[in-house]
């Protein structure tokens, strides 16, 4: 690196292209600041280029592929259906590819400017960005982190071989026979479900006594239904220990409630959390920055850290790693640098699973409600009492809504069902604005859509439901 060369300068330095980092920076180059975006890999982050978005793709054609075998209920008949991996991988990444374009385009059209490297802090005010070419030094004004997160990596279970994490495993070749998948939370359900989609022999191992831990059983059950259908073996309590390896395969020991079992597999996937990339050579030891024993970077309401003209957002600050958080949290940070009074508020940040059904969540569960001390009216209506979920032979499951008894304001709500992704949306949108139960009822919603289950949740809470008889 060179040594004494002059400072070029900027307003705002971004570290990281990620969902977050990206859109701190156009929301900060659309208020007027001059603004340097770095990443050490393709524009997008994980989300476009290792997670939402090629995950996505494959659970779509998985999904599109179990369709055309089971279509004989509704007269659909195919014959010798197969699935072209080489191909479904194609598609997947022209997905990625036209996303990053995208994102790329964006930042050029906002006279954003960009570089491919690494970056390191000199001092609270300034910091080198690098990579094999060349090795600019930049005086900031503001700097935003936004550098992610990576799995973490099981000392037993080293990546590498067939020991994969959700990178490796979004990258396969050629459709596993088998899988041995250790964490059954939402990536590790995700594409458990997708490869026995596809015919792979899948099992899952979750330490605790279900899978999608973080959800109310009511919705995790539905999902272990249908992993059963699949024939995916699931050991909950299931805490695994050491693995031995051959030339085709992988066994892995495991304890269920201190009885030791084994199962053995073409390939293992590992997916038991994401780690924050705070470490490393990016020197914010070199900062005084308060940072947990985690690696979590400490902000305000704002996304300022303890060093005051340097903010941090997404998967390196508390929370769930969730790029929708980050890129919320990165337009939060944009506007309190240009000046703007924009706070965080979470409370209607949604968490989607797309596992099969589709898991929705916003706002506050039942239990969380309770806890909370609220005495709470609940709404609850199934999908196969809605017209259009017959007609696309998709009954399975719920729309819940919470409220405050009292008030009627909507605390929470959930959905597992088919668009569950889609419709926790409006529940969002009427949590934000402080919506009550009949404000919702009294919205008209289209018929026939799935969109109706959530007005008739409503008037259930309300103790009126139309499609329903008696109160539930």
């Amino acid at each position: 690196m060179v040594v004494g060369d002059a400072s070029l300068d900027i307003d705002v330095l971004v570290i990281g292209a990620g969902p977050g980092g990206y859109v701190a920076a156009i929301r900060a180059a659309q208020l007027g600041k001059s603004v340097l975006i770095v990443d050490k890999s393709e524009l997008g982050g994980v989300c476009l280029n290792r997670g939402c978005i090629p995950s996505k793709a494959l659970i779509s054609a998985a999904h599109q592929y179990e369709a055309a075998k089971h279509g004989e209920a509704i007269g659909i008949k195919a014959e010798n259906v197969s699935v072209d991996f080489t191909k479904v991988q194609e598609w997947k990444s022209s997905i990625v590819k036209k996303q990053i374009g995208g994102v790329s385009t964006l930042l050029k059209g906002n006279k954003i400017q960009t570089f491919q490297g690494e970056v390191m802090f000199i001092n609270e005010s300034e910091a080198r960005v690098f990579n094999d070419q060349e090795a600019p030094r930049y005086r900031f004004q503001h700097c935003i982190i936004a550098t992610g997160s990576r799995p973490i990596e099981l000392k037993a279970f080293p990546y590498g071989g067939r020991i994969l994490s959700s990178t490796e495993a979004l990258e396969l070749k050629e459709i596993p026979k088998s899988l041995i998948v250790i964490g059954g939370g939402y990536i590790g359900i995700e594409l458990g479900q997708t490869f026995a989609k596809f015919g792979t022999k899948v099992t899952v191992l979750e330490g605790s006594d279900t899978v999608l831990p973080g959800f109310e059983k009511e919705f995790s059950q539905l999902v272990a239904r249908n992993l059963k259908k699949l024939d995916v073996d699931v050991h909950t309590e299931a805490l695994a220990q050491s693995h031995e390896k051959t030339e085709n395969d992988v066994t892995v020991t495991f304890t269920v409630k201190g009885e030791e079992k084994k199962a053995t597999a073409e390939y293992v996937l590992v997916t038991v959390g994401r780690r924050p990339n705070t470490d490393g050579d990016l020197g914010l030891d070199l900062l005084n920055m308060k940072v947990t024993d985690r690696g979590l970077i400490e902000i305000d309401e704002k996304c300022q850290t303890s060093v005051p003209n340097i903010y941090a957002i997404g998967d390196i600050v508390a929370g769930p790693a969730l790029a929708h958080k980050a890129s919320y949290e990165g337009k939060v940070a944009a506007e309190a640098i240009a000046g703007l009074s924009s706070v965080i508020d979470y409370k209607a940040i949604p968490a989607v699973v797309f596992s099969d059904p589709e898991i929705g969540s916003v706002g506050l569960s039942e239990t969380e409600a309770k806890a909370q001390g609220y005495t709470v009216s609940v709404g609850k209506f199934p999908f196969a009492a809605n017209g259009r979920a017959q007609s696309l032979n998709a009954t399975e499951g719920f729309v819940k809504l919470v409220a405050d008894k009292e008030t009627q304001i909507l605390l929470g709500g959930q959905v597992v069902g088919p668009e569950a992704s889609n419709l926790i949306a409006e529940i969002g949108l009427a949590i934000e604005m402080g919506a009550t139960l009949e404000d919702i009822a009294l919205t008209i919603h289209a018929h026939p859509t799935l969109g109706e289950i959530v007005m008739e949740a409503s008037e259930i809470a309300l103790g009126h439901p139309i499609h329903m008889l008696g109160k539930q």
